[in-house]
């Protein structure tokens, strides 16, 4: 049964293949709209460029007016990210707003990858390098940067080999939303707009061959008369 949360979610994803963020990927897994997995790449000229770092979102049915729970999948060393990869970030927490959306979140990230709060640390070690010894800080990045190549690498899925090439390539997702049902109901009509579009255009191919046909026993009539 769909509901305001799963309709949103589409919407999010929605926007996110239409408009998609430079550096990002997100889409639902193929299990549940409420179970995302996403990408971002580390921002240019930053300690953190060239990194492809994973992470999973994970909504409730109180979504958007609560936040999601994101974790980075791949080892980050940052300031605000937590060892089990839990991210301290205000939107995810006091300062969260219903008007926030994927893309939102997945763009407000990758930006605290290069501004964050060592005044709020989740990692203190990374906080006090940030402060006090930006070099080694810069080191241990690089070192976790390296490392979110061999995830990708070593990762057993296809789909997250496909979805890290497709977000390479022009940041959109693997998926479109037309493969996405919501507990076994197509949202929102867009599979049966595409449908529809894909038997129409079968009618006319077959309209078009009988036309044929028929010009063709017209002409053999004619010849024989």
């Amino acid at each position: 049964m769909s509901t305001p949360s799963r309709r949103r979610l589409m919407r999010d994803f929605k926007k996110l293949q239409d408009d998609p963020p430079a550096g990002v990927s997100g889409a639902p897994t193929e299990e549940s709209i409420m179970h995302w997995e996403a990408v971002i790449f580390g921002p240019q000229d930053t300690p953190f460029e060239d990194g492809t770092f994973k992470l999973s979102l994970e909504f409730s049915e109180e979504y958007p007016n609560k936040p999601p729970q994101v974790k980075f999948v791949s080892k980050m060393f940052h300031p605000n990210v937590y060892a089990d990869g839990s991210i301290c970030l205000d939107i995810l927490q006091n300062q969260w707003s219903p008007t926030y959306d994927v893309a939102a979140i997945l763009t407000s990230i990758q930006s605290l990858l290069d501004e964050p709060n060592p005044n709020s640390p989740a990692n203190s070690q990374a906080a006090q390098l940030y402060r006090e010894n930006r070099r080694e800080y810069e080191k241990r990045v690089h070192a976790i940067v390296e490392q979110s190549w061999m995830t990708f690498s070593n990762d057993d899925s296809d789909e997250a080999a496909d979805q890290l090439e497709t977000a390479r390539e022009d940041n959109d997702s693997p998926h479109t939303a037309a493969e996405y049902e919501v507990d076994g109901e197509e949202e929102e009509g867009v599979l049966n707009v595409t449908q529809s579009s894909f038997h129409e255009e079968e009618n006319d191919e077959d309209e078009e061959e009988e036309g044929e046909l028929r010009n063709n026993e017209t002409d053999n009539s004619v010849e024989q008369d």
